[in-house]
């Protein structure tokens, strides 16, 4: 097939980021002709010079459009708006594909695809990693009515629109059926994670990052992601207070974002807090695997409840055992696997608490990090789950070339 991904924040393993995309390319491309239309935002963000910036074979078509997580509403608008200008004009020079693909977030990617999709009469596939515009609605971005009331129309026709869609999360799924769209059309396949490259890390390299960092006799709890608005960092911030006179216990917090100024500060007068910079790929492992628990931390939401986050992923894939503060799947999840807690958001003495009372408990702490080893290897292979993503790409291809079979079929 000929495949064309238009995908916004794209960026590569030597950057701290999710790479799904990266890692669903690398596959698809040994099959396909794979075309991706990006922004080379995210270039300036390469920790090392590991990897290429997209998988052999792949063809990359990129726009110079700047973005960035510290950008006010304003800016990213400006963001939004210019690349979808600039991959409208690309999309649209290429030679007709067989099945477009469009990685939302924003909004502005899949209502771009659709419109070529229309004018070029190709099929098209939506992946929704976040839902929008609930989740700008719900974090105050957008405040005027009229204008949410238009983004939500334009959610539902773009759900309409596709001939697949496709969730990270049971959740999503839920909701997007529940907007009344046809749920034969509608696939969950998990964020997942890279197996391969988490297996790859040692007991060597990770006692030599605890050597690195004079972590000895130490238990780590590690948030590492966004320290954005939406990762209620302020309750982390507030929870490692309350266990600073906890000699053995060391939080790492690994990223960069909003909040970095205050955790820096937070860091100069507390003993036992480590802030690293974002870390690469491969590397962001090695953090996990030396962590006794990890944290996956929301606003209190309801937006939020269904998100996909990477560090859930990456956490229990190397044997470290979460715990999570939003009431949707991720809590259902770690219940019913048993590798994991739940902790309520924005309640920070629970959340210490919680992490006090797990820490305690060295027992069950590992029992809960071999059952998400396990299950992390039974359901989030990206290996594997790219399989499913290779089949909805070729139904909506293959439904459509027989839609077309019929219509001239018909004409004669």
């Amino acid at each position: 097939m000929r495949i064309t991904i238009l995908h916004q924040h794209h960026a590569n393993p030597d950057c701290p980021a999710t790479c799904r995309q990266y890692s669903f390319m690398e596959q698809l491309a040994q099959r396909h002709k794979i075309t991706l239309v990006a922004t080379n935002a995210y270039r300036k963000l390469r920790q090392q010079q590991k990897y290429s910036w997209v998988p052999e074979g792949v063809e990359l078509k990129e726009c110079t459009v700047d973005y960035a997580n510290k950008m006010g509403v304003v800016m990213r608008l400006l963001s939004f708006v210019g690349f979808a200008a600039c991959s409208f004009y690309k999309l649209m020079r290429l030679p007709k594909q067989d099945v477009l693909w469009a990685v939302s977030v924003p909004l502005s990617v899949p209502w771009v695809v659709a419109q070529v999709a229309r004018l070029r009469s190709v099929p098209w596939v939506f992946e929704v990693q976040d839902l929008w515009p609930s989740f700008p609605i719900q974090m105050g971005a957008v405040k005027y009515k009229w204008m949410q009331q238009l983004l939500y129309k334009m959610e539902l026709s773009l759900y309409r629109s596709a001939n697949q869609i496709i969730t990270l999360s049971p959740d999503m799924t839920a909701y997007v059926v529940a907007q009344g769209i046809d749920p034969a059309k509608v696939n969950t396949i998990l964020n997942g994670t890279d197996i391969l490259t988490a297996d790859a890390v040692t007991d060597a390299d990770v006692e030599a990052l605890r050597n690195k960092h004079n972590l000895q006799g130490k238990q780590v709890v590690l948030f590492a992601g966004t320290y954005g608005r939406a990762n209620d960092i302020p309750s982390i911030m507030k929870a490692i207070e309350l266990l600073a006179q906890e000699q053995d216990i060391v939080f790492i917090l690994a990223g960069t974002g909003y909040y970095e100024s205050q955790l820096q500060v937070l860091a100069q007068r507390t003993p036992n807090l480590l802030l690293l910079p974002p870390q690469p790929r491969d590397q962001v492992f090695s953090l996990f695997k030396l962590a006794a628990l990890a944290l996956v931390t929301f606003n209190d939401l309801p937006v939020l409840e269904s998100n996909s986050p990477a560090k859930f992923y990456d956490s229990l894939a190397c044997g470290t055992p979460v715990i999570v503060t939003n009431p949707g799947w991720t809590k259902a999840f770690v219940e019913k696997y048993s590798c994991g807690w739940y902790s309520p958001a924005e309640q920070p003495a629970i959340l210490a608490q919680t992490i006090q009372q797990v820490l305690g408990n060295t027992d069950k702490l590992k029992e809960a990090g071999e059952h998400g080893s396990t299950i992390a290897r039974k359901l989030f292979d990206r290996q594997q789950l790219v399989k499913e993503m290779e089949a909805i790409l070729e139904k909506a291809a293959f439904s459509n070339s027989d839609k077309q079979l019929k219509e001239s079929i018909a004409e004669v």
